[in-house]
């Protein structure tokens, strides 16, 4: 199955997965789906995830982080910057998620980060998608 936007598959297939209350999603496996899943990690969205080797294709299991009340620490997904219309942001303009509750995550130079860490280090780059 071809899929022309993986970033957008994958941000639905958690949002899909919480709204039933799966405790882990499994989708195939790219290098920039890792990058963004450790941003998630590292800022407590998600437990945790592991990339298992398959035959045809690798995978990625996301386990899925639930607080009290079976409350998801995922509130909302969106994508912003899609295949048919890339949006950029200058080092100047790195968009604030939710008054800073929510994080932005891009992909600059540098690597796939946060806007908070694109902010501290000056750099600017496409804004893939909003947690929050």
């Amino acid at each position: 199955m071809i899929i022309t936007d993986q970033i957008a598959d994958m941000l639905t297939r958690i949002r899909n997965g919480i709204i039933v209350r799966h405790e882990t999603v499994e989708m195939p496996a790219s290098k920039m789906k890792i990058a963004i899943l450790k941003i998630l990690k590292d800022e407590g969205f998600i437990s945790d995830f592991e990339v298992i080797k398959g035959k045809p294709e690798k995978l990625i299991r996301v386990r899925l982080r639930y607080g009290e009340d079976n409350q998801s620490m995922i509130t909302g997904l969106k994508r912003v910057s899609k295949p048919g219309l890339r949006v950029y942001a200058q080092r100047s303009n790195i968009p604030r998620v939710y008054g800073g509750v929510g994080v932005a995550i891009l992909s600059t130079p540098k690597g796939v980060i946060t806007g908070q860490q694109a902010r501290r280090n000056g750099v600017g780059g496409e804004v893939l998608c909003y947690v929050w």
